[in-house]
């Protein structure tokens, strides 16, 4: 059953890392988040910011730009953090282990247009866009899974 879409307006990257440090605790083994957004629109940001709370420490986190996949211990989990904008075919995905990873780690998936049917049914899915104000971004969250609606009931990030 797909749920109404969670809208926030996110006033600052300061706010994004902030949304980011709040949902990465209530992750664990077999959690997708899609991230969908043009360049620049804060999908890395919010990559970093979440790995960086998962860690617990101000860990140096690359962009996965050109190694698609970068892969972190984060305590009882792995956390892998993908970037698919420079595959040209979901058996790439395969190849790179992530259809595994979705059912044993965390996944936060850049440009996962890229995954096509390979995308997990029960993902988190994120898109974030620019608006008209400087360093702000609209934030859509939408899932089918209910165990996302628990998840997000009380999110904060101020």
């Amino acid at each position: 059953m797909s749920h109404a879409p969670l809208n926030i307006t996110l006033n600052s990257p300061d706010q994004t890392a902030a949304l980011a440090q709040t949902l990465a605790p209530k992750l664990g083994a077999g959690d997708v988040i899609l991230l969908t957004g043009d360049i620049g629109a804060g999908k890395t940001h919010f990559a970093r910011s979440l790995i960086q709370a998962r860690l617990g420490y101000a860990e140096d986190v690359p962009s996965p730009t050109f190694t698609l996949v970068q892969t972190y211990e984060t305590g009882d989990t792995n956390l892998w953090h993908a970037d698919l904008y420079r595959l040209t075919s979901p058996d790439e995905v395969v190849e790179l282990g992530l259809t595994e990873a979705f059912e044993d780690a965390i996944c936060l998936v850049e440009w996962p247009d890229r995954l096509a049917e390979l995308a997990p049914k029960s993902a988190l899915s994120m898109t974030l866009k620019m608006t008209e104000t400087p360093g702000e971004r609209q934030l859509s969250l939408s899932w089918t899974d209910d165990k996302w609606s628990a998840r997000l009931r009380d999110l904060s990030f101020d």
